[in-house]
């Protein structure tokens, strides 16, 4: 099984009115619009997933977007480039109203995984592509700019969209956004844990990782744990995790050791976000868990948990490891 993220049909959109004066039926011109609408549609949940962190809000402000240019009455030449910065001015707008509410979360924030098997290629068709451009971690690192700082990332490092579009969104100059996205990057390097590139590599270490947290291996779990290795949880208050981050080898070992002995979990890997990670699964084979690892040299140097259920509905329509 692929993917969980689910697409709307064609045909249960609302459609938007001509947009573009040109000598041809409304009824074709509609027709254009609503394929070219869908055809950028996988590009306008990334970009607002990469800003907000949420595929569910992401959803909600590409359809909205959607149906704002059905509303509108301007001519516009360019209809994807209009989506584009509409639905990154309508997440910009979420990220700055949910900044007071993250910031009274229980426990550490983290986004909603994007998780696919992990021996199933994912369909573009139906996947937020987000496996080449903003990791788990990297999410978590995006967390800590200002909402201007992070769409200016999000839109000029990941999408590649030139300043005087960013501007738009901001509302600042061209010259301002190059500052900010300047500043942007400079906060994300320096905050990013440190991580390699190579997929087998990654898997590799995961897999010897994933054993020995099932089996409570301390010794194992040491060798593998990065010196300064972070580990977060994410419960959201509606289920038992860790308030703060847990830190270093030694703590985080014991830390999984002990939810290991508690629970009796097994681990499934998978991808989180493009990257080896790990489904956690109670004795029943219920998933309660999802964990992005960040490898560096062969060791772990962060451990993300989402054990909010809020943020696993859709992880749980993975079904059955016997499923894949």
């Amino acid at each position: 099984m692929g993917s969980v993220v689910p697409v709307s049909h064609p045909d249960r959109l609302p459609r938007p009115r001509s947009v573009n004066a040109v000598e041809t039926s409304s009824a074709q011109q509609d027709d254009d619009v609503v394929a070219e609408f869908h055809q950028a549609r996988q590009r306008l949940v990334s970009i607002a997933y990469g800003i907000i962190g949420d595929l569910g809000e992401a959803e909600d402000v590409v359809q909205e977007a959607w149906l704002r240019l059905g509303r509108t009455s301007a001519e516009i030449d360019d209809v994807t480039g209009w989506l584009v910065v509409t639905t990154s001015r309508l997440a910009l707008d979420v990220v700055r109203s949910a900044r007071h509410r993250r910031e009274n979360y229980v426990g550490p924030w983290l986004p909603e995984p994007l998780v696919s098997a992990e021996r199933t290629a994912p369909d573009p068709a139906d996947t937020v592509s987000m496996a080449e451009s903003v990791s788990m971690a990297m999410l978590v690192v995006l967390e800590t700019l200002t909402p201007a700082e992070r769409t200016a990332f999000v839109l000029h490092e990941v999408f590649g969209l030139p300043f005087t579009e960013i501007a738009e969104v901001v509302g600042r100059t061209p010259a301002a956004v190059r500052q900010l996205a300047a500043r942007a990057r400079r906060h994300v390097r320096e905050r990013a844990p440190r991580s390699d590139a190579d997929p087998a590599r990654q898997r590799e270490v995961t897999e010897a990782f994933a054993a020995a947290c099932q089996g409570a291996d301390l010794t194992e779990l040491l060798r593998l744990l990065d010196p300064d290795v972070v580990l977060r949880s994410d419960g959201g208050g509606l289920v038992r995790a860790a308030r703060n981050a847990v830190l270093g080898a030694d703590k985080v070992a014991r830390f999984l050791a002990g939810v290991q002995h508690k629970t009796g979990f097994q681990l499934q890997p998978v991808l989180v976000n493009g990257w080896s990670g790990l489904l956690m699964r109670r004795r029943d084979s219920s998933v309660f868990g999802a964990i992005a690892v960040t490898v560096a040299e062969g060791r772990i140097t962060a451990v993300d948990m989402v054990l909010n259920p809020d943020k696993l509905a859709r992880v749980r329509a993975l079904g059955e490891p016997g499923d894949q």
